[in-house]
């Protein structure tokens, strides 16, 4: 059959019939539960989607911390808040709050907030920056989220319904139930096939696609599409089809973490309604609030400080407020091999997850890509086997790119701060590390604010809202006495900064407690979509 300009129709031998997901994790389970919600993997004229892991190979987990996108996911899954909240250990996350990075003063804080800043007649980042809100901070004057976060509030109350609420909000959860969650919801609910096994021998056909697998339990697996989410060990896209990884420790220098769990001193003890990002001399330290127990780490270069003092740094942050618990924990140290692949769709092999590549949990960075590519690849994956050359160069196009800009994003936080008491903050502002299309918008941004014409693709990671907030929360200098003229609506601004101030105060009073609003979710549950 010959369709539109003489192009044929691709007959049923070339129909991509059965992906193979190597490897589990959250990577994993969110890349298989895309593929099979999209193809429909559950019906009989689907696409089989299978799941091959490790039976163990333990969840690496750094960072516990999503953003607001994860709710869409979750919710286009059929996945219930409630369950998913009760499951996971799950606590609201409305910001991150960075201590320490503009001076390391003792008042040096600010928060990148998940609201948008506040829309009406006029744009009030020009009029901020023109002081007509006070000696306010940039996030507390264009929203009501910083005020919420700060005083350990909820996004939400009882009567919203599931995935809504009266601020934009994300989760802080456990990675190891996380993945188990998404398993079950998997293989009970969207027709996943879950096999364990050890994977040995990547049999490489002469055209350079993956034939199958050979297993310790299962033979060999053959399949038309094979996606690696074997983590760093990148056991197909690396080891076997030898795609090369490009480091960009040359920009991002933190390598390493050590983390630790800890217990809350009391079981009533707040929880924090933000990450919190706390700087040191060579890198920041999180500290995640989950209900049973806090989710700390110290991501660090090793250029700059020793393995042991860097395990010493998390202990002296974890005293004021754990004591003595803070010598006995047990910590672990995780190396971090930063950058991503040169491609990550080569043949009919996808890499999702740390075989892609992989930046420090700033900004929840991991999962986040990581959900997005695998978004991607479900919702433009090919037709045929003869589409796939075509659609995989505009996937690694459109990864490549956002990757890029994640650099670009992580290492603002860096360059902007005013810090040099140690030689990581001062090599962190050397212009030699900063990659010119940073480089290039901040000298823009020095003589007016950002703007959305400086973010064309559809498929930026990170937007317009979230440089404001790291870069007016970082004191970001934009020049606006040669623009003044441009913005003349000052009452208009002022009114809305008034209208702003009186919004927090109620939304905060009709809020409980982040601790508070979890038990009785716990207890009684949301009200469905």
């Amino acid at each position: 059959m010959t369709g539109a300009a003489g192009i044929t129709a691709p007959a049923a031998a070339n129909a991509i019939r059965h992906v193979l997901v190597v490897g589990g994790g959250t990577a994993g389970w969110l890349t298989a539960c895309h593929l099979a919600k999209k193809l429909g993997a559950g019906r009989p004229d689907g696409v089989k989607v299978t799941l091959i892991e490790s039976p163990d190979i333990p969840t690496i987990g750094v960072g516990e911390g999503t953003v607001p996108a994860i709710r869409r996911t979750l919710a286009d899954l059929g996945i219930r808040e409630t369950d998913f909240i009760r499951a996971c250990d799950v606590t609201f996350k409305q910001s991150i709050r960075f201590d320490g990075w503009v001076d390391g003063t003792a008042d040096d804080r600010y928060h990148h907030i998940f609201d948008y800043p506040a829309v009406g007649e006029v744009d009030l980042t020009p009029y901020w920056l023109l002081g007509e809100a006070g000696n306010v901070p940039f996030a507390d004057a264009v929203s009501v989220q910083a005020a919420i976060c700060e005083r350990g509030l909820g996004p939400k109350t009882m009567a919203h319904a599931e995935y809504d609420g009266a601020a934009s909000y994300a989760y802080h959860l456990d990675a190891a139930k996380f993945a188990a969650f998404l398993t079950r919801h998997a293989t009970e609910k969207l027709g996943v096939t879950h096999l364990l096994g050890h994977v040995g021998d990547v049999r490489v056909a002469d055209d350079g696609h993956i034939s199958a697998v050979a297993t310790d339990r299962h033979g060999t697996i053959e399949a038309d599409l094979f996606v690696d989410c074997t983590g760093f060990a990148a056991r197909l896209v690396g080891q076997a089809l030898k795609v090369p990884f490009i480091p960009r420790n040359d920009i991002l220098f933190c390598d390493h973490a050590v983390a630790a769990q800890v217990p809350y001193a009391n079981a009533d003890a707040p929880i924090a309604s933000s990450t919190i990002a706390t700087a040191r001399d060579a890198g920041w330290i999180w500290d995640i609030g989950l209900t049973g127990r806090r989710g700390t780490g110290y991501v660090y270069a090793e250029k700059y400080t020793s393995h042991e003092d860097a395990e010493a740094t998390l202990r002296d942050y974890l005293r004021p407020t754990v004591g003595a618990v803070a010598d006995e924990v047990a910590c672990r140290r995780i190396p971090m091999r930063v950058g991503y692949r040169e491609k990550f769709w080569v043949g009919n092999c996808v890499a999702i997850g740390l075989a892609q590549g992989f930046v420090e949990p700033l900004e929840a960075t991991g999962l986040l890509v990581y959900d997005a590519t695998a978004r991607m690849l479900a919702d433009q994956f090919p037709p045929s086997k003869q589409a796939i050359n075509t659609v995989a160069e505009r996937f690694n196009a459109r990864v490549r790119h956002a990757w890029d800009k994640v650099i670009d994003f992580i290492k603002l936080h860096y360059c902007l701060s005013q810090r040099s008491d140690t030689q990581f903050w001062r090599d962190n502002r050397d212009a030699a590390g900063i990659p010119d299309s940073l480089r290039a918008n901040l000298e823009l941004w020095a003589h007016q604010p950002p703007r959305d014409y400086d973010f064309p693709s559809r498929f930026e990671i990170f937007n317009l809202e979230n440089y404001l907030y790291v870069l007016y929360g970082m004191r970001f200098e934009t020049s606006m006495a040669p623009i003044r003229y441009r913005y003349g609506a000052q009452d208009t601004a002022r009114a809305m900064f008034a209208h702003l101030r009186q919004a927090t105060e109620q939304a905060c009073s009709q809020l409980l407690p982040n601790r508070a609003l979890i038990d009785r979710i716990q207890r009684h549950g949301l009200q469905r979509v």
